[in-house]
């Protein structure tokens, strides 16, 4: 693995270093307060090509490798994570499995749009009664003529009711498990797909998240994701794909943190002296840092392997969940360096660690990423780095 960073990696990581600095984070507190979608942020970010970011040039994107996506998905979530939410999902989520499970026609119709962010995306997996267990999902679908009819309940979707294209799971038949399931490609902008009032969440709250009800919501037949019965298959390729996203939102939310922590520790004094010259308080951030470089390093090496041959289900997972319960660690001892101030909102740190949580729940739990990593150990011979 070459540790150095290509030209446009650094060109990448740096402009939208600037941009979240100066159009993120100034404003993420008021974000955070309303709840207001930042329509005008997303308008810059399509301009910048933020939201087709790997999506091939061909069809409007990008066209990135998945370690510049990654920079940029870190450092917008250092400036705000629940823009870099809604950003991860859009390239993720919804336009990775178009690009690489849709037809050449499936993809040339609906790909410009979400890459240029004339339009957001998103995926319509989880349901009340299925999370984790992919299998046991209810949304079934029927086939009238050139036309899918889907109908079920969706829950925490991310980009509801502001999204326009999403990838959706159904089963034809419950009876038959993983095998029923297939992927469509659903036009959130008609009749059938009634958008419910938004969660109210404990972070990310200018993200909009929504249960989602489907009433013969209309698919054309050529909206399918490869094959009738190849869902599973196309969803948990996705996920070892969009994984590495949030392991970056993590990275992004951990960094912020520490910069927090590591700006008022230098000038909060106590007994004398700044608090970062204690050592229970310099110690304390010196692990943080060491954490967050080794989560960090983890999950360039897990977008590295995601652009050679084999499965990247075990290291994808590894990174998703070292990242994010690093920046609950991070997050959480941030809040503690600064005491008291730690547990106001006038205080970056209250926010940051509210926006740590989710992300060792959402795409795949921690106890997911376990599960994932140990049945990964049971074929293996050596756990040593191939």
């Amino acid at each position: 693995m070459d540790f150095d960073f290509s030209e446009q990696q650094k060109m990448v990581r740096d402009m939208v270093r600037s941009f979240a600095a100066e159009k993120l984070r100034p404003g993420a507190g008021s974000r955070d307060e309303s709840g207001e979608f930042p329509v005008e942020i997303f308008r810059e970010l399509a301009a910048l090509g933020l939201l087709g970011m790997t999506t091939p040039e061909a069809y409007g994107g990008a066209g990135m490798e998945i370690l510049a996506y990654l920079f940029a998905i870190e450092e917008i979530a250092r400036g705000d994570a629940s823009v870099a939410v809604a950003v991860s999902v859009t390239n993720s989520v919804c336009q990775w499995p178009i690009v690489h499970f849709g037809s050449e026609e499936l993809k040339r119709r609906v790909l410009p749009e979400l890459a240029s962010g004339e339009v957001l995306g998103g995926i319509m997996l989880t349901e009340p009664g299925a999370g984790s267990d992919l299998a046991s999902l209810r949304t079934t679908y029927r086939r009238e003529g050139d036309r899918f009819l889907l109908n079920g309940a969706k829950a925490w979707i991310t980009n509801a009711g502001v999204g326009a294209t999403f990838v959706v799971l159904a089963t034809r038949d419950r009876s038959q498990g993983a095998k029923g399931i297939s992927a469509f490609v659903l036009d959130a902008r008609q009749p059938g797909v009634v958008v419910q009032p938004r969660e109210k969440k404990m972070g990310l709250r200018s993200s909009v998240t929504a249960a989602v009800m489907l009433e013969d919501a209309e698919v054309p037949v050529a909206n399918l994701l490869g094959e009738e019965g190849a869902g599973m298959k196309i969803a948990l390729a996705t996920l070892d794909h969009s994984r590495l996203g949030i392991a970056a939102q993590a990275l992004g939310i951990a960094q912020a943190a520490l910069d927090e922590a590591l700006a008022y520790a230098k000038q909060r004094e106590q007994f004398g002296r700044p608090i970062i010259e204690h050592e229970a308080v310099g110690f304390r951030l010196a692990d943080m840092d060491a954490e967050l470089e080794a989560a960090r390093w983890l999950t360039y090496r897990a977008a590295w392997l995601s652009q050679r041959p084999g499965r990247v289900s075990r290291t994808s997972a590894q990174a998703k969940l070292l990242a994010s319960e690093t920046a609950n660690r991070i997050a959480a001892l941030a809040v503690q360096v600064h005491g008291g101030y730690g547990f106001s909102r006038e205080y970056a740190v209250e926010r940051l660690y509210r926006e740590a949580r989710v992300t060792t729940i959402y795409e795949g739990t921690s106890e997911v990423q376990r599960m994932v990593i140990a049945r990964a150990l049971k074929g293996l011979v050596t756990t040593a780095p191939e």
